[in-house]
């Protein structure tokens, strides 16, 4: 057997095995859900409803224009009995501003996308989230609940979308937070997590100043994706491996191509 015909054998071999081995991979990662439709489908300039009734922690009727008073409020969708990024996306988002001394200019609220939790609910997140609060330098988070038509004409406002996974019962929903001027109107997002003070303080200025950011490319990470177990992205990581299985076999084809070139020399 000529040395192309064994490395051929070996080729073939190794992409048999490599595309039972993504196969197999693939179709153990491959959600119960069909995420597509599932990243923040940016709105700036869409006025968002303010004086529906939502509950704090502390179960008193609150509106967001009641929270807002006038000022750029920091929005945030999400829920408590979160497993995943929701905690992240808080943490990320108050180490921020904790850089930030101006914190009597804006106002923030957190407004869960389930409408099953109670205000009990938005208390134990607040309590869990209390040193993070603390450093905030005066400014107080509003954890609400609310009813489903209210949740709904709030998420819909800004462009969130969000599914239940009837496996888990967990939601599958976009990480981002969403910035509105003191008008009630989105101006601009921050998608995804890890958040720096410069982008948020970028944010607020352009929440103050009434500014509407172009939409950009949609970004999405799924609240869904994060493993909290192993703190990792486990579908993210399956693509990638599916990647590199791929550009292996191009790798072995591309040898094979050139030891065929070097017999016909």
């Amino acid at each position: 057997m000529t040395r192309l015909g064994s490395c051929l054998g070996v080729c073939i071999s190794a992409i048999l095995m490599l595309s039972g081995t993504l196969g197999a991979s693939i179709a153990l990662a491959k959600p119960t859900l069909d995420s597509t439709d599932l990243a923040y489908h940016e709105r700036p300039g869409n006025p968002v409803p303010m004086n529906l009734p939502f509950r704090d922690a502390d179960g008193r009727v609150r509106s967001l224009a009641d929270i807002a008073q006038g000022r750029p409020l920091i929005l945030v969708p999400a829920y408590y009995d979160c497993t995943s990024l929701c905690g992240l996306v808080r943490s990320s988002l108050y180490a921020a501003l904790a850089s930030l001394t101006d914190s009597g200019n804006y106002a923030l609220a957190i407004v869960s996308i389930d409408p099953t939790e109670t205000p009990d609910s938005a208390r134990m997140a607040q309590s869990h989230d209390q040193h993070a609060i603390d450093g905030l330098h005066g400014l107080q988070p509003h954890y609400l609940t609310g009813a489903a038509p209210n949740i709904l004409a709030v998420t819909d406002a800004v462009g969130f979308r969000d599914r239940r996974d009837p496996a888990t019962g967990q939601f599958l929903h976009p990480a981002g937070v969403v910035f509105l001027t003191s008008r009630g109107t989105v101006s601009n997002y921050l998608l995804g997590v890890g958040y720096t003070p410069a982008q948020v303080r970028s944010a607020l200025q352009r929440a103050q100043a009434g500014l509407l950011a172009q939409v950009g490319t949609p970004l999405l990470l799924l609240c869904f994706h994060f493993d909290a177990a192993t703190g990792r992205y486990s579908l993210e990581v399956m693509k990638l491996l599916r990647l590199a299985g791929y550009l292996t076999v191009l790798t072995l084809l591309g040898v094979m191509v050139l030891l065929f070139r070097r017999e016909r020399i």
